[in-house]
Parts: structure tokens; sequence; C-alpha cells
């Protein structure tokens, strides 16, 4: 007979991931909860409802002049909205309906945040729902509503909106067709191109060893650890804009890890594993091919730089002295300001998140994409909903996009461990979080680090990624680039309207608190990659005959050319 009380346990999990189905992996429950707290504190605060009355007052009145033609005080909107950047909405009752939606957008901001005794998870909950239902009913999003939209279906005769039902129509018959859509451009053909090997292989990541492209290298490899959350790929996009690439044609000999992708069989695959089979059995493979005593620089992108900074601080307590630099790609390891990703990491959604991913074991790609394009609405829903379905654009793929589309899984056993102790808990950087059953601190590395953050990066705040200097008192380099998360690394030369700001501390010195540090910085046009290197370079030994390409002899023989196998599976 099963037992009654896991037959419960069952009973929960399925229900809660039929919710999470339908609300994008969002629990009820904690929103239901964050509007409560909100509310009660509201009703409790006379003296706030009678600031926010005045402010209403004074925005209708504001749009009475408006409408009547009187002078006013436009409001714009936030520098990345780029809603209303037509000139349509200037001018006439377009510009009545934009204002009117700014303003409303500014209230209900005002009324969600800074309320006494409302907990901050809580407030940032409430004030991401109130601007989710706002964005619905953004007057950019009604055709009859949209000066763009009526200008370029009078221009062009009504064909932009016949061209747009067409889209819809072929959208909605895509909808439950389970079958895996073609990738625009492929990997090993389009993307994914820099000629390499693959050197080693477990059931956790490939290891490719790149070519050489100059006669000698630097003695000290690189090696780069992604993020498991994407394909490695994203660092070697086209040649033009790969980062692979460019340190192969600089002179170094490169590494890359290629995460598989989870399946069900590894739902019970830890963080600790990731570690331990991922980025030290890539070490040992790179200490085999290139010498024992080879140094190596280390480079983490994302939630590979906090996976490899852990590593580098398991590897310091434990006295092992390869590594020779640490780079890191908008990477955190404080995560108390965390971006807008921990809208999602409280108590309560997490006990759902790790429901709804048990009976499957691991969280789907669909469910993860869903919960980015819930935070980057504007651009990744409605956005594309008035390209495609008013304006009648079609997409026009380019590498970028295209890797986009190739999500992957996270077993269900690493995503709720990074979620809990990382997100929630914040123990890597408080001096609790275990590697090999033993506590690790970030204060006990002593290697330079490179540390990159971007200016609009939403998942990895640069703000938070610089809280690493409070952490670590290593000679450290902090470079701000332009761009977000994605488009701020993959910054390659010739990349026009692309800038970086940078500053170094040496070990000993004062912290620099983040605002004063962006009056110190000095900023310069361009990529920061040639930077990189040169810094790269600084830390390394004199060139030198490139190294053996894998170590048959010591287990690690060449197994196929790059880019592998795990890149495929999808």
């Amino acid at each position: 007979m099963p037992d009654k009380d896991e037959t419960c346990n069952d009973l929960d999990r399925a229900m809660h991931a039929a919710q999470a189905r339908l609300t994008g992996g969002m629990s009820m429950t904690a929103l239901a909860l964050a509007w409560t707290d909100w509310a009660l504190h509201m009703a409790d605060q006379p003296g706030r409802q009678m600031q926010l009355a005045r402010q209403a007052v004074s925005d209708w009145t504001s749009l009475t002049r408006q409408a009547l033609g009187l002078e006013f005080s436009p409001l714009e909107p936030e520098p990345q909205d780029h809603r209303f950047r037509d000139q349509g909405w200037q001018h006439g009752p377009a510009a009545l309906a934009a204002q009117s939606f700014l303003r409303t957008e500014r209230f209900w901001d005002q009324a969600t945040k800074n309320i006494p005794g409302v907990s901050l998870e809580n407030e940032r909950i409430v004030n991401f729902a109130a601007r989710q239902i706002l964005d619905v009913i953004a007057p950019t999003n009604f055709p009859c509503c949209n000066p763009e939209v009526l200008t370029k279906a009078q221009a062009t005769s009504g064909e932009s909106l016949r061209q747009g039902a067409k889209n819809l129509v072929a959208d909605l018959r895509s909808v439950g067709n389970t079958k895996v859509q073609p990738l625009p451009m492929k990997p090993g053909k389009d993307v994914a191109i820099t000629p390499g090997q693959v050197v080693f292989r477990n059931d956790l990541l490939e290891l490719i060893q790149y070519s050489p492209e100059t006669d000698t290298v630097r003695p000290e490899p690189v090696l780069i650890v992604p993020a498991w959350i994407m394909k490695y790929y994203i660092l070697d996009l086209s040649p033009r804009n790969s980062m692979v690439k460019y340190l192969v044609s600089q002179g170094f000999t490169v590494f890359c890890i290629s995460w598989r992708n989870p399946d069900a069989s590894m739902r019970d695959v830890s963080l600790d594993d990731y570690r331990g089979l991922g980025t030290m059995a890539a070490l040992d493979a790179i200490s085999a091919i290139c010498g024992k005593e080879t140094k190596i620089h280390a480079t983490g992108y994302c939630l590979g730089g906090t996976l490899l900074a852990i590593t580098a601080a398991a590897m310091a307590r434990d006295h092992d002295e390869r590594l020779a630099s640490i780079t890191l790609l908008a990477a955190q390891t404080d995560f108390t300001e965390a971006g807008e990703l921990q809208l999602f990491i409280n108590d309560s959604q997490l006990h759902f998140l790790d429901d709804a991913m048990w009976s499957q074991g691991y969280l789907d790609s669909k469910q993860m994409a869903g919960a980015f394009e819930m935070l980057r609405a504007n651009d990744l829903v409605w956005s594309q909903m008035i390209r495609r379905y008013y304006l009648g654009e079609q997409d026009h793929p380019n590498d970028l996009m295209s890797w986009n589309m190739d999500a992957t899984r996270m077993p269900y056993r690493m995503h709720s461990d990074y979620l809990r102790k990382l997100f929630l808990n914040n123990d890597l950087a408080e001096g609790r979080l275990e590697a090999g059953n033993r506590k690790i601190s970030l204060a006990d590395i002593h290697l330079p680090f490179f540390v990159i953050g971007t200016e609009t990066d939403h998942i990895a705040p640069w703000r938070s990624v610089y809280k690493l200097q409070q952490l670590n008192s290593s000679d450290f380099t902090f470079v701000l680039t332009s761009g977000g998360h994605n488009a701020g690394v993959v910054s390659e030369p010739g990349h026009p309207h692309r800038h970086f700001c940078k500053l170094e501390r040496k070990s000993g010195d004062l912290f620099i608190p983040p605002d004063e540090w962006q009056t110190l910085a000095t900023c310069e046009e361009g990529s920061w990659w040639p930077d990189w290197a040169g810094w790269l370079s600084k830390h390394s030994g004199k060139p030198v005959n490139p190294p053996q390409t894998g170590a048959p002899k010591a287990g690690y023989p060449v197994l196929e050319p790059a880019p592998g196998q795990y890149i495929f599976q999808r």
C-alpha cells in the first residue's frame, strides 16, 4: 500500500505543477500574500493616501490643461521605455493617451513603493504585478490608439494589418505544437564554428579545446565556464562576434565547457556536483593536457561565474594553486540585490517551484523563458506583439536571437539548491555555503580579479556584481560596459555605440562605494575585449609553443571536432 502522507504530498505537487503551467511559474499564494501585506498597511496610513490623492489631482489637472491646449509639462518615459518614441505620440489625442498612461504608471509606482511596514520582497512583488497589469492596458497595445500602427496601415493600404493577421494565424497554429522548432542559425554551421576538439566528456559536460591561430601562445590557458542555464556558444556566435575566436586570435589557448542539457535522469544532480563533476573535472583535464604546473586563467559568465567563484574559494581552502586569475562576466556572488529575479525568490514561491519541478525532474526551458519574458514584458511580449500583429513585420533572426531560442533545462535538485542557498539565503556571501561538505569563504581567494558589470543588466545588476569587492580584498579591476546582460558581454571590437568605464583597486586599498566609483573611473569608447586581453597578457608568461591537443596517455583523447554533441541536445 502506498504511504498515505506521500500520496497527499503527490497530490499537492500535481496541483502546483498544474498551476505553474497556467501562471508561468508564479505562485498565486505568494502573490496574494504580497497584495494583502500592501493593502493592510496602505489602509492604515491615511497620510500616505492623502499624498497619493494630491498627486492624482495634480495629474488630472495637467491632463485637463493638455486637452484644452494650454501650457503643461509633459512627463517623459523612463530611458528604457521605447513605447512612445514614435513622433505620432507627441501631438493630438495620442499625446493625451500617452501622458495619461505615463502618469497612471507613475502613480502606481509611487503607491506600491516605500510603504512603511510592507516587507521588501512583498513590495517588489506588488510593484511588479501593478506594472504587469498596466502594461496590458498601455495605449500602444490598441491599434486604434497607436499612431505608428495607423500610419503604416494607411501607407500600405492595409497590407501591414493583413500581414499581421497572417502572422497571428501562423502563431496560433503553432500553439500546443510539441515539435522542437528548428533554429534559424545552426550550431556547428552558422554559429559555434571556431575550430577545436572535444577532449573530455562526462555525464555533465564536454570540454572543448580550441585550435591555436598563432605560432606561439601564452603559457597560461583560458578556461571559460558558461552558465548552465544557457548554451555555451553565446561566447562563440558568428566569427565576427565570437569571444572564443577573439581570445584565440590574441594568442591564448582556450578551453570551454559545454554543459549537458539535463533531462529527468539528472533530477538529483546538485549544485556541488556542478563544481566537482564540472569545473574541477575541466581543470583536471586542462592540467593533464597543458602540464600539472601550468596556471590557468579562469573565466565565468553569469551563474557560471558564480560557480567559478565557489570553485576558486574551495580550491583556496584546499591549497590548490592552479588558478592564475579570475574573470567574472556579469556574475553575482552577493545576492541581496540580485535584480528582478528576486521577484520569484521567497519561501512561498520556492516551495511552489519545488513542487512544480518534482514531477518532471527538471525546470523546463519554456517555464524559465516565461519568467524572463514576464520580467521584460515590454520588450519581449508587447513590443513583439505590436511588431508582428499590428505592423505586420517578419522576424529576421540574428545569431544572438537564434541562440536565445536554444533554451536549456535545469535539474530539480540543482535548481532548488542555487535558488535557496544563493538567492534566498545568500550563503555564499555570508560564509555558510559548503563545497565538498566543508564551508568556503570568498575572502580566502588571493588572485587578481577582472570583473564585468553591464549598465542595463536586469539579471545581474552591476551594483550587485560590484559587491564582490566587499567580500574579497585581492587586486580588483572592475569594468562597467554599455549594454545589458548579453549585449554588454558580447561587445566585440568594431561594434558601434559601445563604451566602458574602468578602475583598478590594489590589494589593501580602501573600498570605494559604487556611486563614487562612477565618478573616479576612466571611460573609453569601443569594446572592452582588447583591454581584457591586455590584462590577461599582463598576468601571463612569455609566449611559448602551443600545447598538444588532448592527452591520450593521461586519459584525455580527442573525441570529436567541436562543437561536440551536448550542444545539439534540445
